[in-house]
């Protein structure tokens, strides 16, 4: 299929199907939509698009990065009608069934890109990867610890550090985000990552928060900013080189 984007009613069909979803979660997703000439247009540079199944969060955030280059997409970041459409195409990616048939859509911001708040952007389930790898692109794996979870399931740590694009977007915070919870044997977290424990994800974001009144943090090597931290980390630091 051709790539796409939603006009404003398109937008506003698919926001309605979301929002049906939630009181019928057996609702199949209307793919009609996709290619109706009255919801959507056609970009230039005939790109295709297929349907694909996505390793984890960094594979579909390369992806998509790689598919918005090759369609030469100005702002895309600002595009609610292309993450929409392209939202709808891997609706399966981003909202499977259940074996049931039933689908869970979760908060809104999931599924409906609401691009002008930069607290809820990155929660969109295509948007947040895509702006992830874009802001670390010359090495994407340093944020690893916020794209290892399969696409429909961002992860605590994403959620925590993602609020804030001062944070996502910061090497030295990508870096010792990944240092202190990605488990490179599991390609998965370490126990307690995602917890409630002292050191875990959330106290990080709130201690960066904190430590981001005092401190240029766009200054700090990841070593530096590890070393700020407080005892209670120590459960998940290594030792950094």
């Amino acid at each position: 299929m051709r790539l796409r984007r939603f006009n404003a009613d398109g937008v506003t069909a698919f926001a309605n199907y979301r929002g049906r979803l939630a009181l019928e979660p057996a609702l199949p997703p209307p793919v009609e939509l996709l290619e109706d000439p009255a919801l959507t247009e056609e970009l230039p540079g005939e790109v295709e698009v297929l349907p694909r199944v996505f390793t984890n969060r960094l594979d579909a955030g390369l992806f998509f990065n790689d598919l918005v280059d090759r369609a030469a997409i100005n702002l895309p970041e600002r595009d609610q009608g292309l993450w929409a459409w392209l939202t709808l195409f891997y609706f399966d990616q981003v909202c499977p069934a259940d074996g049931n048939g039933r689908r869970d859509p979760k908060d809104e911001a999931r599924l409906l890109p609401i691009l002008d708040n930069h607290q809820r952007f990155y929660r969109h389930l295509l948007v947040g990867p895509f702006l992830i790898v874009r802001a670390h692109r010359d090495l994407p794996k340093r944020a690893i610890a916020m794209l290892c979870n399969p696409l429909w399931k961002p992860g605590e740590i994403a959620e925590q550090l993602a609020s804030r694009k001062e944070l996502v977007t910061n090497r030295a915070v990508a870096e010792a985000a990944t240092e202190l919870y990605y488990d490179p044997t599991k390609d998965s977290f370490k126990r307690g990552a995602g917890s409630d424990v002292r050191g875990a994800a959330r106290r990080l974001a709130t201690l960066l928060n904190q430590l981001d009144l005092t401190w240029y943090l766009y200054g700090l090597s990841a070593a530096e900013l590890l070393q700020l931290l407080p005892k209670e980390f120590d459960r998940f630091r290594t030792q950094v080189a």
